[in-house]
Order: structure tokens, then C-alpha cells, then sequence
């Protein structure tokens, strides 16, 4: 009895030594890999731009003109991927690209700039860079010819972040920036846009800032990753048709308008900028990719189509990340918009 009783007590022992044993091969295998992570490969370069959203349709264009833009649009990211591709900064890729929009009498910002209620050009710009969020703007400007170079000057130069007005007129001038007389930046069709805002102010007999007619249309962005994995933001605009009081919008408030991390994304913004300020859409971007860890494209979409539309805020925004992954969300009829990547490109304009 006693021998049968400790054979037993043997066989317990064995089975529970033989459960203690580690598990089976493809149980192990399958724990490992799931805690490996597969970085996204991350383009060479990348280049993103826009032209201004608005109630553009292609009603609104002639084929003309269609083409005017498109050529317009090509020809900036030929700038700045010519830049990129040779090894360049992305600060400099932006500088250069809003430079050639800046030029363009097809854009609001520059040459093309719309003018306020008084008669004249008022322009903002930005600029932003990733690496440490350096910053620069200047809003107000009436004789600098690249308003986006002095922003950027504002950046390397000074202590601080935002100038405005004749002291940012004064700061520009020191730095040796080119500036012109203010008739450079006037246009006819600017112009004419003006007298009949202030027409229709007179009929309606309320001020008519114009939100959604074709003179607000051409704020101009870019956004640029280097090889060196630098993200770099920029905008420039003339702001609206009939602006009073030195009315600033988003594009010269970073945060706002424009917005660049290196761990995230570079933003530049454009549309109805009152809207842009209050929600700090370029900032909100990345906020959401860095504290939810979204995509860019559901960041950008998530701000651009359910919180802007949910307050009434038109507009849209172009945008890159760390990999050169690209978003152009807008919530209006169209965007003059394009980007480029190695053997890749896109420009367009309406909702395709």
C-alpha cells in the first residue's frame, strides 16, 4: 500500500514539473513579433504647396486660365525641388518657392496682393522651422518686396518673433531686404475688386470684407522636408479685400497659420484666417499626430473637415510629416495646391 501510495505521489510531482516547462516554440514566436515596430521609410525629400482655397469651380476658370495657375503652380515646386534634390535646406526650398508666388500678379501675396479699405497693399508672412521651432513674421507691410524673406530675417536675425508695421518696415531695411514703392505691389484686378467690395458696402450698408469672392482666393504656403530631415513651414498673403483697422489674419500667427516640428509635421494654412486664430489649426495638427498619435492625414482631415466645418470656418491647409507623407485637405469648392516627391508629382486645383 505503502509502494503504491508513493508512486502516485511520484506521478504528481512529474506532472507538475513537466506543466512548469516554457511553452511551445510558436507561442514564444508570436510574443517576439509583436513586439517588434517597422519604421516607414522616409521620402529623400518632399515639398508641398498652395495657391489659396476658395469657391474655386471650374465654372469660375476659362481654360485659359485653368492653365495659367497650373503652369504658376509647376513652376514653384520646379524652384524648390531643384533646391531639395541638390542637397538644400528646406528653408531655403521655402524662401525660394514663396518668392516666385510672391512675384506671381495670380496670387494674393506680393505683386498679387489684395488691397484694405484705405487703398493699400498690407502683407503678412511667416516662417517656421522644426529643428528647434524657430520662428518669424511680420505683418503690416506695405514696401518689402519679399514679405516671406523678411520673416525669415526676423527669424535669424532678432530676438523675437513677430514685427510689425514701420518697425517691421525699419528692421527690413536694416537687414538690406529689397524694398520697393508701394505701387510695385498694385494690380487692376485687384484693384477693381476693392471698388466694387466698397460698392457693395455702400448698397448693403455694412462693411464687406470679402470672405468667399474671388479677391480673398491666392494666400500662398509652402512646406519642405530636406535630406537632412528638416521640416520648414511658410505663408504669405495680402490678406482680404477690404480689410480696416491693420487687420492681421493667421498667416503672420504661428500656430495658427503656419506651424513646423520635426517629430511631427510642417503645416501652412489658408482661408478665413478669424477662424484659423481662434482654433490654432496649424498647431492642432500636430498636436493631434503628437498626443493621440495619429496619421497625418487624419490629423489634418480631423481639422480641416470636422472641426472647421463644425464653427464655420472655410478654408484648408497643405501639410508634411517626418516621412514626407503629404496632406491637402480643404472644406471649400477648390485649392490651387500640388506637392512633389522623388518620381512623383501632383498639382490641382478643384475637388478631384
Amino acid at each position: 500500500m505503502r509502494h503504491t501510495f508513493a508512486i502516485f505521489i511520484g506521478l504528481i510531482f512529474f506532472a507538475l514539473l513537466g506543466s512548469c516547462e516554457a511553452p511551445p516554440a510558436t507561442e514564444a514566436a508570436t510574443e517576439d513579433t509583436s513586439e517588434e515596430t517597422v519604421e516607414q521609410e522616409a521620402a529623400e525629400y518632399a515639398i508641398v504647396i498652395h495657391g489659396g482655397a476658395g469657391t474655386i469651380t471650374r465654372e469660375d476658370l476659362t481654360p485659359a486660365q485653368d492653365s495659367a495657375y497650373r503652369a504658376a503652380l509647376n513652376a514653384a515646386l520646379d524652384i524648390g525641388e531643384k533646391i531639395l534634390q541638390e542637397g538644400g535646406s528646406a528653408l531655403d526650398a521655402v524662401e525660394n518657392t514663396i518668392h516666385y508666388l510672391e512675384e506671381s500678379p495670380l496670387f494674393n501675396a506680393g505683386h498679387g496682393a489684395v488691397f484694405t479699405n484705405e487703398g493699400r497693399n498690407e502683407l503678412d508672412a511667416s516662417i517656421m522651422h522644426g529643428a528647434e521651432r524657430l520662428a518669424g513674421a511680420v505683418g503690416g507691410v506695405t514696401n518689402v518686396k519679399h514679405p516671406i524673406s523678411a520673416a525669415r530675417s526676423v527669424m535669424e536675425d532678432s530676438p523675437h518673433v513677430l514685427l510689425t508695421g514701420k518697425g517691421a518696415e525699419q528692421f527690413a531695411t536694416e537687414q538690406g531686404l529689397e524694398i520697393v514703392d508701394p505701387s510695385y505691389f498694385y494690380t487692376e484686378r485687384r484693384w477693381n475688386a476693392l471698388q466694387a467690395a466698397i460698392q457693395r458696402e455702400e448698397e448693403m450698408g455694412e462693411a464687406q470684407v470679402e470672405l468667399d469672392h474671388d479677391e480673398k482666393k491666392g494666400t500662398v504656403g509652402c512646406v519642405a522636408l530636406d535630406k537632412d530631415g528638416n521640416i520648414v513651414a511658410g505663408t504669405s498673403t495680402g490678406g482680404m479685400t477690404n480689410k480696416r483697422w491693420n487687420r492681421l489674419g493667421d498667416s503672420p500667427i504661428i500656430g495658427a497659420g503656419t506651424f513646423a516640428d520635426n517629430a511631427t509635421c510642417g503645416v501652412s494654412c489658408t482661408g478665413h484666417g478669424e477662424f484659423f486664430i481662434r482654433w490654432a489649426v496649424a498647431y492642432d495638427v500636430s498636436a493631434l499626430m503628437a498626443y493621440k498619435g495619429i496619421s497625418l492625414e487624419e490629423a489634418a482631415t480631423e481639422v480641416v473637415n470636422n472641426k472647421l466645418v463644425e464653427v464655420g470656418g472655410s478654408g484648408g491647409l497643405v501639410a508634411l510629416d517626418r516621412y514626407g507623407n503629404v496632406s491637402m485637405p480643404f472644406n471649400s469648392e477648390g485649392m490651387y495646391r500640388g506637392y512633389a516627391r522623388p518620381g512623383e508629382r501632383v498639382v490641382a486645383i478643384y475637388k478631384e
